[in-house]
C-alpha cells in the first residue's frame, strides 16, 4: 500500500488527536455549543483516522485459503465505516447541540479563550490539509480535481483530504458564530454554527459514501490501463480478437483482469501457451499494479453464444469509451 496515504495518514491523526483535546477544554471553559460540536467532529476524525491505518495494515495481509485474492479491498470497508461515523456522530451530535442551543440560548462566557484556540486549531488543520494536499496533487496528474477524486482507487487519501476540509471549514464557521453572537448579543447565533458544522459534515459524508461504495462494490481500472490491456492483446501473435477484457480493483495497488481471447484457427497448442505467457509478463511489465491475469481462450462466436445464453439476448463487445 503507499507510503504516502500512510503518511498523510497518521499526520492528520496527530494533529486531530491534539487539537480535539485543545477543544474540549475550551468547550467546557466557555460553554460554547460550537466549541463543542468542533472538539467532537475533532475526536471523529481521530478515530476515523485510526480505522483507516487498521484498513491499510489489513489490507497488507497476505492472500489466504480463505482470502485467495487478498485482503485489499478491507481498506475500502473501513473507510466506507469512516463515512458512516462522520454522518453518525459527528454530523448528528454536531446538530444535536446546535438545535438545543438555539432552543435554549446562553452567552459564551470568556469567548477569547474560544477565539485562541480556534485560531492555533486552523493552524495545524492548515497544515494537515496541506499535507494530503500536496499528496493528492502530486497523484492527479493532469485530471481536474474533482475528476481526480472521482477516478481514484487510494480511498485513504481523499477521504483525509475532505476530512482536513470539512474540519478547516468547520473552524470558520465555529469562529464567526463565537464572534457574531458575541459581537451583537445574539447567543443563539453560537448554536446556528453548530448546526451548519453538522450540515456540512453530513455532506462530505453522503458524498465519501458514495465514492466508498463504489470501490467496495467493485470497480474497474482507469480506461487508458484498460485501453492499453486491450492494445497489448490484439497486437499478440495468433489473437484474432479480444473476446471480452473484464478488470477490478482489489485494492488502490491490485488489479484483478480477466481476458477472452479468440486465437486464429490452426495453431497449435505449444503457441498459444507461449503467446498467453508472453502477454501477462508484457502486462503485468507495463502495468505493475495487474498482479492477476485470468487468460481464457474461446472463439468469437462461442463467446457471443454463451454471453447470450446468460444475457437472453445478443451480445455485442464493446470496446471502453474515450476518457483519460
Amino acid at each position: 500500500m503507499a507510503s504516502g496515504s500512510t503518511k498523510v495518514v497518521i499526520a492528520a491523526l496527530i494533529g486531530n488527536g491534539l487539537i480535539a483535546v485543545t477543544k474540549f477544554g475550551a468547550a467546557a471553559y466557555t460553554g460554547s455549543s460550537a466549541m463543542l460540536s468542533e472538539a467532537i467532529h475533532s475526536v471523529v476524525d481521530t478515530c476515523n483516522q485510526g480505522l483507516i491505518l487498521y484498513g491499510l495494515k489489513r489490507a497488507k495481509k497476505p492472500a489466504d485459503e480463505a482470502h485467495p485474492f487478498g485482503y485489499g479491498m478491507e481498506l475500502y470497508f473501513w473507510t466506507f465505516v469512516v463515512a458512516v461515523m462522520i454522518f453518525a456522530v459527528g454530523a448528528g451530535v454536531s446538530l444535536y447541540e446546535g438545535i438545543q442551543k438555539i432552543r435554549h440560548p446562553h452567552p459564551v462566557g470568556n469567548a477569547y479563550i474560544n477565539y485562541i484556540v480556534l485560531g492555533a486549531a486552523m493552524v495545524f488543520e492548515a497544515f494537515a490539509w496541506w499535507f494530503a494536499f500536496k499528496e493528492f496533487k502530486s497523484r492527479k496528474g493532469h485530471l481536474g480535481y474533482f475528476t481526480a477524486v472521482r477516478r481514484s482507487k487510494d480511498p485513504a487519501l481523499f477521504t483525509v483530504l475532505f476530512e482536513d476540509t470539512a474540519a478547516m471549514l468547520g473552524l470558520i464557521v465555529a469562529f464567526a458564530g463565537i464572534a457574531l453572537g458575541q459581537h451583537l448579543e445574539m447567543p443563539v447565533l453560537d448554536g446556528v454554527a453548530s448546526v451548519v458544522i453538522g450540515v456540512i459534515l453530513a455532506a462530505v459524508a453522503a458524498f465519501l459514501a458514495y465514492e466508498c461504495k463504489g470501490l467496495l462494490v467493485g470497480e474497474s481500472a482507469r480506461r487508458p490501463v484498460i485501453r492499453g490491456i486491450r492494445a497489448i492483446a490484439e497486437t499478440r501473435d495468433g489473437v484474432k480478437s479480444v473476446n471480452e477484457l473484464l478488470t477490478m480493483h482489489l485494492s488502490p495497488e491490485d488489479i484483478l483482469v480477466n481476458l477472452s481471447l479468440d486465437f486464429a484457427d490452426g495453431i497449435n497448442s505449444e503457441d498459444v501457451e507461449a503467446a498467453i505467457s508472453s502477454l501477462e509478463r508484457e502486462v503485468k511489465d507495463s502495468y505493475p499494479e495487474v498482479t492477476r491475469i485470468f487468460i481464457e481462450v474461446q472463439s468469437r462466436q462461442g463467446h457471443q453464444a454463451e454471453a447470450a445464453r446468460q444475457d437472453g439476448g445478443p451480445h455485442k463487445t464493446e470496446s471502453p469509451a474515450e476518457e483519460d
